[in-house]
């Protein structure tokens, strides 16, 4: 089995990744990630899906091409240019509404247990505010990270935030956790109280 083949891939995926490259933004999530992310929106028909840091919209094209036509994705994003780039690709889909906002403040003022998944590829919901975050699953809701695999982009004294969310989601009483190293490195979480 070749973990890099996949069924199918997003309609617009191909193009954003040229523009990913080419804008020369260096923190895109990769396509294992995505098919995994297309697969968790799959379980959840006409849920809600909150996707903190867009980027220039890879995942975001994967999670939409997982989910029912009656779902829908907020994805937030605070650097316009790269926003631009997942706007010009994927802005058209109904089931999506961009925020160009400091995820921090997107959590903020989000009501607990409104969504079925959580995806948290930014500081905000992962390393700041991880209780607010996990507040805002619904029971049997899903919240996912990626990058808790070691990654040559990370900052000196990362590897030691990375642990401590770990430890962190591992004394969570109200999750089941999973950690996969694989990819980047995932961790699924399911709120089960």
């Amino acid at each position: 089995m070749k973990d890099s083949e996949f069924q199918t891939i997003p309609a617009q995926l191909e193009k954003i990744e040229e523009a990913t490259v080419e804008s020369g933004f260096t923190m895109p999530s990769e396509r294992k990630t995505g098919s995994l992310l297309k697969t968790l929106a799959s379980s959840k028909p006409g849920g809600r899906f909150v996707e903190l840091g867009t980027g220039t919209g890879l995942s975001t094209a994967w999670i939409l091409s997982g989910m029912s036509e009656d779902a829908t994705l907020d994805s937030v994003e605070n650097d316009e240019d790269v926003l631009k780039i997942a706007h010009r690709y994927l802005g058209s889909d109904h089931r999506l509404t961009f925020h160009l906002a400091d995820a921090k403040q997107f959590i903020k003022q989000a009501a607990p247990n409104s969504f079925d998944m959580v995806f948290a590829d930014a500081w905000p919901g992962k390393y700041n505010l991880l209780d607010e975050t996990l507040a805002l699953l619904k029971m049997g809701g899903l919240y996912v990270i990626d990058d808790m695999s070691p990654q040559p982009n990370w900052p000196d004294g990362h590897h030691k935030k990375v642990a401590d969310l770990l430890e962190t989601l591992n004394q969570e009483e109200n999750l089941s956790v999973c950690r996969i190293e694989w990819a980047t490195g995932i961790v699924i979480c399911t709120r089960t109280s």
